[in-house]
C-alpha cells in the first residue's frame, strides 16, 4: 500500500464507529494530497493563471471540491446553510466544455487565494464532523448520507488528478518543485513492441448495486458482449515509438487524421505531443516541475486524436489494420490476465495510486504476458461512454454522466500513476473529450472492425423524453403548449423587451418562444439532464426523443429547429445550468425573469424570493407558475410557503405567502390561470391547473 495515498473504504463492515474513523482517515488523506497538489503553485499570482484557454483559472479548482460537498449535502437536505453562498456559487459548475460552462474571467470575480484556504478549512470541519455523527448503518448504500460524503471524496480524488495535468500544462516559471512530489528516475532505451493473442470470450461490464466500493452511476447496470479473439500490444506505446511517427511527419500528413482530428490540428498548430519540447532542434519532456530528458522507455502522453492518428500511420506502415481497443476489448485484456476486483498495488507491481509522480518505464509492470493493463497511463478506447441496462442517474449529481453520453467523450480506462480512490478500481468507467489531454496514452490491437453504436442521450431517460413530449409534442385535449402560453404572458406585461431569464427553462420550449420578442434570452435549469436537450436543439438542430405509448413500447420523435421555426433565434438564445436559490452574479440585469412551476420544487423558495428583485432592472418584470403541489421530497416542510395549517389551525395558502414576501419590492399587476397537460402513456395523461403571478418590480 501507498504510504502516501489510502486505498478506498469498503462500504460494508460491523463496526459502525470503526468505519466512522476509516472514513474520516480517507477525507483528510484526500484533503491533505489535494492540498499538497496545490504546493505546485509557485505563487499566489498562479492561482489565477490559465493553464488550457478552455478551462478556469486554478483558482476555481482549489475552491471547487469544497464547495461541492456544500451544494450536494444542500441539494440532499442533509444540511440547511451554507457557509459561503458566493463561493458556492462561482465554484459551482465549469468543468468541462459543455455549452452551460461558464469559463470567461470576465464574469467572475475571483476572492483571494487566503480566503479559499480558510473557507476550505472551515468544509473541512464541517465534514470531519458530519462523518463522525450522521446517522451511518451498514453496509453503506446510494440512499445513505454518508453516500454523499463519500461522493465529495472521491469527486476530490477526481481533481486531484486533473489538478496535476492542468499544472503539468502551466508555464514551468508558474510552478515550484514541491518535497515528496517526485517523479520516477528510471529511462533505458524502450523495448520493441509486439502483439499477444487474447482469446475470444464473453466479457460482462457493469456492476450490481450491492458492490462493495463507491461506485458512479455509469458503473452500475449491465452489457454482456461477445469478443473475436484479437491481438493486443504487449506495451503502452513508449515515446520511442511514437517517435518515428512524429519524424515521419506524421502531425504533417492530414490522410492520417479525422476531420475531429484536422479541427485540433489547426486550432493548436501541433507538431508533437504536448508534454514534448523542442530545445536545440532535440524533444525533451515536461514532467510536473521540470524539463529532462526524453524517457524513451516511458508511455506518451497524448489525447484519443493523436492515438488515432498513430494507428492509422501503423496501419499503413505495416500493412496490418491497427486501431485502439474497445471497452469490451479491454475488458478482454483484464479477464486474460486474471486482474483483480479490487485491486491492491504496491510501486513493484503498479504505477497507480500516486506511488509515483510521473510515469515509469512500459516494461516495468507485467501482468502475465500484458505490461501496464492498470496503471502508469490511462489508456484511450474507441468507444464512447453511455449507460449500461439499467442506468440510473443519482439524484445528487445527475451532471457526473449524462452529459457525457454524446459520443464525443471517448472512455480511458486502466488508470495513471496520478490516479487514486476509485480511478483505480476495475469498474471505474471516465470519459474525455478526445482532444483534451489527460495522463493518458494508448496500446493498439489488431481485431475485427467494429463500428461503435451511436447512443441517443436520451433513450434511457424516461423524465426527460416526458418534459420533451411535455414541451415538443402536440397539443392535447385542447390545451395550448404550456411553454407557450408562459411566453405570451411575459411578451404581454414585459414593459422592456431587452433580456429575459428563463428559470427553470427544463428543455428549453419557452427560452426559444420568449426569443421571439426579447433580444437575448437566457434559459437555466439545476438539472443538467434538462439543459443539454435546449443546447442540442440550438446547435445540432434537432431533439430526438422518445414518447412512451404503453409500458416498455414507444415511439421515437424527432423535432427540428426549422420545423419549430427558431432558425433565426438561436443565436439569441443561451443554457446554462444554475441554482436558482444560489445565482452566480453575472445572471444579473433582466427586464423579465420568468419562472415556470418551479417555487414548489425549490430547497429554499423564500430564499429564491427574497433575493431575485437583485436580478431584475427597474421596472422588471417577475411571473410565478406553480400548481402548488409541495413535497417533502423538493422541500423541507419548514421551508413551504403553503399548503399547511400553522400553529392555530388556520390556512396558509401559497397566494397569500407570496403577496406578504414580495410585497415590498414587487406590485402584483395579473393573476390568471394556465393549464397544462403532461402525456406519460398514450392513455395516461397529467392535466394540471398552474396559477400565474405577474409582478412588476417597484422604486424602493
Amino acid at each position: 500500500m501507498s504510504k502516501f495515498s489510502l486505498y478506498p473504504v469498503t462500504l460494508n463492515g460491523s463496526d459502525i464507529q470503526k468505519k466512522r474513523e476509516e472514513i474520516r482517515e480517507y477525507f483528510h488523506n484526500t484533503n491533505m494530497i489535494f492540498e499538497k497538489v496545490f504546493e505546485l503553485l509557485e505563487s499566489d499570482e498562479a492561482f489565477y493563471m490559465k493553464s488550457e484557454i478552455t478551462r478556469h483559472p486554478m483558482i476555481f479548482y482549489f475552491g471547487h471540491t469544497a464547495t461541492f460537498y456544500i451544494n450536494k449535502l444542500i441539494n440532499m437536505k442533509i444540511i440547511d446553510e451554507r457557509i459561503n453562498p458566493d463561493f458556492e456559487s462561482i465554484f459551482a459548475i465549469g468543468v468541462d466544455e459543455m455549452d452551460w460552462d461558464d469559463t470567461e474571467s470576465k464574469n467572475y470575480a475571483w476572492p483571494k487565494v487566503q480566503d479559499v484556504r480558510e473557507y476550505r478549512t472551515k468544509v473541512g470541519e464541517l465534514i470531519d464532523n458530519l462523518i463522525m455523527n450522521i446517522p451511518l448503518t451498514l453496509p453503506i448504500t446510494q440512499e445513505s448520507d454518508m453516500w454523499i460524503i463519500l461522493m465529495g471524496i472521491e469527486h476530490e480524488r477526481i481533481h486531484i488528478e486533473t489538478s496535476l495535468v492542468l499544472h503539468r500544462q502551466m508555464p514551468l516559471e508558474y510552478i515550484k518543485e514541491v518535497s515528496g512530489l517526485t517523479p520516477c528516475l528510471k529511462v533505458a532505451d524502450a523495448p520493441k513492441n509486439e502483439m499477444v493473442t487474447i482469446s475470444a470470450c464473453e466479457v460482462n461490464l457493469g456492476k450490481d448495486s450491492s458492490h462493495n466500493l463507491y461506485g458512479w452511476d455509469n458503473e452500475y447496470g449491465k452489457e454482456s458482449l461477445h469478443v473475436d479473439e484479437f491481438q493486443a500490444s504487449k506495451y503502452l506505446v513508449s515515446n520511442s515509438e511514437y517517435m518515428l511517427f512524429v519524424e515521419e511527419g506524421g502531425y504533417e500528413n492530414e490522410e492520417y487524421w479525422d476531420e475531429e482530428g484536422k479541427r485540433f490540428l489547426d486550432i493548436t498548430s501541433a507538431k508533437h505531443p504536448t508534454f514534448w519540447v523542442l530545445e536545440n532542434g532535440e524533444y525533451r519532456y515536461r514532467t510536473i516541475s521540470k524539463i529532462i530528458d526524453m524517457p524513451s522507455n516511458w508511455p506518451v502522453d497524448v489525447n484519443a486524436l493523436e492515438a488515432e492518428a498513430f494507428c492509422r500511420y501503423k496501419t499503413q506502415k505495416d500493412g496490418v489494420s491497427y486501431s485502439l481497443p474497445s471497452e469490451a476489448e479491454y475488458g478482454a485484456i483484464t479477464l486474460h490476465v486474471k486482474l483483480k476486483d479490487i485491486p491492491e498495488f504496491d510501486e513493484n507491481s503498479a504505477n497507480l495510486n500516486l506511488n509515483n509522480f510521473s510515469s515509469c518505464p512500459v516494461d516495468k509492470h507485467n501482468f502475465g504476458g500484458i505490461y501496464d493493463v492498470v496503471g502508469n497511463v490511462w489508456q484511450w478506447s474507441s468507444t464512447p461512454i453511455h449507460g449500461f441496462e439499467g442506468f440510473k442517474v443519482h439524484e445528487a449529481y445527475d451532471d457526473f454522466s449524462v452529459p457525457t453520453f454524446d459520443n464525443k467523450h471517448a472512455l480511458i480506462l486502466g488508470s495513471s500513476w496520478a490516479s487514486s480512490g476509485n480511478l483505480i478500481m476495475k469498474h471505474s468507467r471516465y470519459a474525455f473529450r478526445r482532444h483534451f489531454y489527460q495522463n493518458a496514452g494508448f496500446r493498439y490491437v489488431v481485431s475485427t472492425p467494429h463500428v461503435e453504436d451511436e447512443i441517443d442521450i436520451y433513450e434511457s431517460d424516461e423524465l426527460v423524453s416526458q418534459y420533451c413530449e411535455f414541451q415538443y409534442g402536440d397539443e392535447k385535449f385542447g390545451v395550448e403548449n404550456f411553454a407557450i402560453a408562459c411566453a405570451k404572458l411575459a411578451s404581454k406585461f414585459a414593459t422592456n423587451k431587452g433580456k429575459a431569464l428563463d428559470l427553470g427553462c427544463a428543455t428549453g420550449r419557452a427560452t426559444f418562444e420568449l426569443a421571439k420578442t426579447f433580444d437575448e434570452v437566457e434559459g437555466l435549469d439545476f438539472s443538467v439532464r434538462f439543459v443539454q436537450v435546449g443546447s442540442k436543439l440550438k446547435n445540432d438542430g434537432y431533439v430526438a426523443f422518445h414518447t412512451y405509448e404503453e409500458g416498455e413500447l414507444f415511439t421515437n420523435k424527432k423535432i427540428t429547429l426549422k420545423e419549430l421555426g427558431y432558425e433565426n433565434l438561436k443565436e439569441k438564445v443561451s443554457f446554462w445550468q444554475g441554482d436558482a436559490c444560489n445565482l452566480k452574479p453575472n445572471f444579473n440585469s433582466y427586464d423579465l425573469v420568468i419562472a415556470t412551476n418551479l417555487i414548489d420544487r425549490l430547497y429554499s423558495p423564500r430564499l429564491f424570493l427574497d433575493t431575485i428583485s437583485e436580478k431584475l432592472n427597474q421596472d422588471g418584470i417577475l411571473i410565478l407558475t406553480s400548481p402548488y403541489t409541495w413535497q417533502e421530497s423538493s422541500t423541507k416542510k419548514e421551508f413551504w410557503l403553503g399548503g399547511y395549517r400553522d400553529k392555530e389551525g388556520r390556512e396558509i395558502k401559497t397566494f397569500d405567502a407570496l403577496k406578504t414576501v414580495l410585497g415590498d419590492k414587487f406590485e402584483l399587476i395579473h393573476t390568471q390561470d394556465i393549464e397544462f397537460v403532461i402525456k406519460e402513456t398514450s392513455r395516461k395523461y397529467q392535466h394540471t391547473v398552474a396559477q400565474a403571478t405577474v409582478w412588476k418590480k417597484i422604486e424602493l
